[in-house]
């Protein structure tokens, strides 16, 4: 990343698309007699993407501590001193406690401004097959795509 911005600038730049994921939120199954044809699209990352940020921003001047269970904190060297971010998860309905500390870091690092952007996509209607699926992802706007 360019040594011109500043890191936090360069932590909130947005990811490639490959990297993007979707899975669905709300659906319109209470609409439409429990079956579910359409699921609002919900884009994610996953943390080894979010690790591999921290790496090309910040090289060896970043760290992550666990003070307790569901929470991660995040330090980064700036200027020489730590600065620190934390945020929490609960356990997840798929992974349980390895869920929770994923989900907790990837918490953190949105404090950083991390994939924050993600959250201001618009909310995107998709088709989503029998298993809550989505079939086709939506197109993300210009803004959200990297230069």
């Amino acid at each position: 990343m360019s040594e011109n911005k500043s890191i936090t600038e360069q932590l909130k730049q947005p990811f490639s698309e490959s990297v993007i994921h979707w899975r669905v939120g709300a659906t319109n199954a209470k609409k439409n007699n429990g079956v579910a044809t359409k699921g609002i699209a919900l884009a994610y990352i996953n943390a080894r993407d979010v690790m591999k940020r921290f790496d090309d921003v910040c090289g060896d001047d970043w760290q992550v501590e666990y003070p307790f269970e569901g929470c991660c904190k995040i330090g980064i060297k700036i200027d020489g001193e730590w600065v620190w971010r934390s945020n929490g998860a609960g356990e997840t309905d798929v992974e349980g406690e390895k869920g929770r500390y994923s989900d907790a870091f990837k918490r953190a690092a949105v404090l950083w401004g991390v994939g924050r952007y993600l959250y201001y996509l618009p909310n995107i209607w998709c088709d989503v097959d029998k298993y809550k699926k989505i079939v086709q992802p939506p197109k993300m706007p210009n803004w959200a795509i990297p230069k």
